[in-house]
């Protein structure tokens, strides 16, 4: 092995650096790059299960408490999470529930964002249309934290769809942490018209990496 050289100060290389030997001492992925702010991983639509039966699918027609996942035409329109029609049925809550892991790139205690791509179909309701979320962190042991999400409702009663995203509580969370999450789009309409939809065109999880 040659004799290192030691340089009193900064060195800048106007140039590449090409390495064709290890770097030692090794140092830890957070001492070498940056932090990215609110990298974005999209929830696949299969990972949405029915709230209360999780070993089960999402229905493709929304019924009772349930969204549904509407696969939509290949080619025409891309699926989506809906509520089904609404008008004229009253105060209705229809949910969804995912388990969502950090990823390994994740910065512990930094910044956790779900973001929700919505808005409604056709005709808004004539009372409310809001998206809420409720996300704890399992032990893995079969324990939970409490609800991670301190926020309010979204108020997504708009034909133009919007990003509406939910910070999570994110001061004791860590790569590989899983994050049992259960949305919710609750609809009051009141007079028969024609559809009153709500729809989910894209879910995120958006976190801080190195």
């Amino acid at each position: 092995m040659a004799n290192a050289v030691a340089f009193p100060g900064d060195v800048v290389i106007p140039g590449d650096l090409r390495v064709a030997g290890t770097i030692s001492p090794t140092r830890d992925r957070d001492e070498i790059l940056s932090q990215q702010v609110l990298a974005p991983f999209v929830i696949p639509w299969t990972d949405w299960r029915v709230w209360d039966a999780f070993a089960t699918n999402l229905p493709a027609t929304p019924a009772t408490d349930d969204l549904g996942l509407v696969g939509g035409t290949f080619g025409t329109d891309p699926p989506s999470i809906q509520t089904g029609d609404l008008s004229a049925a009253g105060a209705t809550s229809r949910y969804a529930r995912a388990v969502i892991v950090l990823p390994a790139e994740y910065e512990a205690g930094q910044t956790v964002v779900l973001r929700f791509h919505a808005g409604m179909l056709t005709t808004i309701s004539d009372g409310t249309a809001t998206l809420d979320v409720v996300a704890y962190r399992s032990d893995e042991e079969l324990g939970l934290s409490a609800d991670l999400y301190a926020g309010a409702a979204a108020n997504i009663n708009s034909l133009t769809f919007a990003d509406f995203d939910f910070a999570i509580t994110a001061a004791t969370l860590a790569p590989g942490d899983v994050l049992d999450v259960r949305i919710v789009i609750a609809i009051s309409d009141t007079v028969a018209t024609t559809a009153v939809t709500g729809c989910i065109g894209a879910a995120k999880l958006l976190c801080d990496v190195r």
